[in-house]
């Protein structure tokens, strides 16, 4: 999806406040994050008081079955619509790209989607709005091309909530994760059947998955096996610095090459160096202070693993931006704050526009975002639109969508000979050992035995 760029006012200051309060809710309250010893069974709130927020040590029982956004046997599933592209050049020049979701893909998907819902409450209901169905086809739909999606419905924090000061409360963030957690556990149980998983969130639905991830697969080896990767976009996941693992998760580390599985890819984009104060980038970030010391921060950075690199270093990679061409609706349309490129297919690519590189400097750590196209050129630009403290947030997933589909497709090419069945043993016998052949005896020629005795 575009954001389009607009003049910092009181209206688009207003809606970075209370985007913040929510994701600060929701970090904080949810997913109790401690660097030094994550615990799933207390967090903070914003008063500095401890609440239970592990799914173990609460009586909250699923009353219904999960509603499933995306789902494979659904008769409409936003995540299988249709992908065919048009590929925009910087000389103005276009062309068609087919694109179809996978006929059997190896792999699940597992994605939970950002705060969308224009539901006026304070936690959405299970109804499927057409911002969830938006949000699905724009984030999620691309990965149908590798692994089957699996997309609950679950009770975010909804936009006019976190617009309302105090309407978060602690309960009202860990029902949106019991809602996740819920949804999971469904899934493991009914439609899983042992296949390798892919997790997939972005902003509050990153937070979401960071603490599924802690709580229930982190400590398990047999669902570790299972994670093919965990894509976790805009949710300021912490490592010590210098290394690829801890903090965070104590057994899973940051993915180090494009093929690796079991491993978690994150970052937050900028155009420029996060100022102090920003809300993702930094450890002292208003989105994990309260859970940091002052010298735990000194320890830890925000995790940067460049999509666009086969091997990670310190250069740059070639992004490919792909965005949908549909309206959003809700809020967020209606405001103006989500405008979609115009072309005559569902989708738009922009290859050659931008790079990508993790920059490490002055206690900050993000996805820095170059514009290598050439001067002039017509197609939509990435912008800050709520300012330079949150970056390129609302642009996280789509301005490397095209890099970040051929990266599960890596991974799930690994998984998949990590797992694959061991041959049958050699044929003719146990072991190596060859088979005995017989010569059959030929016709017609009788053997007699040679005689013995004086004259023999």
């Amino acid at each position: 999806m575009h954001f389009g760029l607009r003049a910092r006012s009181t209206r688009a200051v207003g809606r970075r406040t209370w985007m913040l309060a929510a994701l600060s809710t929701t970090a904080l309250v949810v997913s109790g994050l401690t660097p030094v010893a994550a615990t799933a069974e207390t967090s903070v709130t914003p008063t500095g008081e401890t609440a239970v927020t592990s799914a173990a040590e609460t009586s909250v029982t699923p009353t219904a079955e999960t509603t499933w956004l995306c789902k494979p046997g659904l008769v409409s599933d936003p995540c299988l619509s249709s992908e065919e592209t048009t590929v925009e050049l910087g000389d103005g020049s276009s062309f068609a790209q087919p694109a179809q979701p996978a006929s059997s893909p190896p792999i699940d998907c597992f994605y939970v989607y950002p705060t969308v819902s224009s539901q006026l409450t304070t936690n959405a209901n299970l109804d499927i709005d057409p911002e969830e169905t938006q949000i699905a086809i724009d984030q999620a739909s691309r990965f149908s091309q590798t692994c089957n999606v699996y997309a609950p419905i679950y009770p975010q924090l909804t936009l006019l909530a976190i617009s309302t000061p105090g309407s978060v409360t602690p309960e009202a963030s860990l029902e949106a994760y019991l809602g996740v957690l819920s949804a999971w556990k469904e899934y493991l149980a009914k439609y899983n059947d042992g296949r390798g998983i892919v997790l997939i969130g972005h902003s509050q639905g990153a937070f979401l998955l960071k603490q599924l991830i802690k709580e229930q697969i982190d400590p398990n080896p047999a669902l570790r096996k299972q994670l093919v990767s965990a894509v976790l976009l805009g949710g300021n996941v912490l490592v010590p610095k210098g290394k690829t693992v801890g903090g965070e998760f104590q057994n899973i580390p940051a993915c180090q090459v494009a093929w690796q599985a079991h491993c978690v890819v994150a970052y937050s984009s900028f155009l420029k160096e996060p100022p102090e104060g920003a809300d993702f980038g930094r450890v002292n970030s208003p989105l994990v202070e309260k859970t940091l010391t002052e010298e735990e921060a000194e320890k830890f950075e925000v995790l940067c693993v460049n999509p666009s690199l086969l091997v990670q270093g310190d250069y740059a990679g070639p992004l490919l931006r792909y965005e949908s061409t549909s309206p959003f609706p809700g809020f967020l349309g209606l405001l103006g704050y989500i405008r979609a490129p115009k072309a005559p297919t569902p989708w738009v690519s922009m290859p050659g526009q931008y790079t990508a590189q993790c920059e490490h400097a002055n206690g900050a750590s993000w996805l820095q975002l170059t514009n290598v196209g050439p001067a002039g050129e017509t197609r939509e630009q990435v912008a800050e639109v709520l300012g330079p403290l949150w970056g390129t947030h609302l642009e996280d997933v789509n301005v490397a969508l095209g890099n970040l589909v051929e990266l599960t497709a890596l991974q799930s090419w690994t998984y998949q000979l990590e797992n694959r069945p061991p041959p049958p043993p050699p044929r003719g016998g146990r072991g190596f050992a060859p088979p005995v052949h017989h010569q059959p005896a030929r016709r017609g020629i009788e053997r007699r035995p040679k005689p013995r005795g004086r004259h023999g």
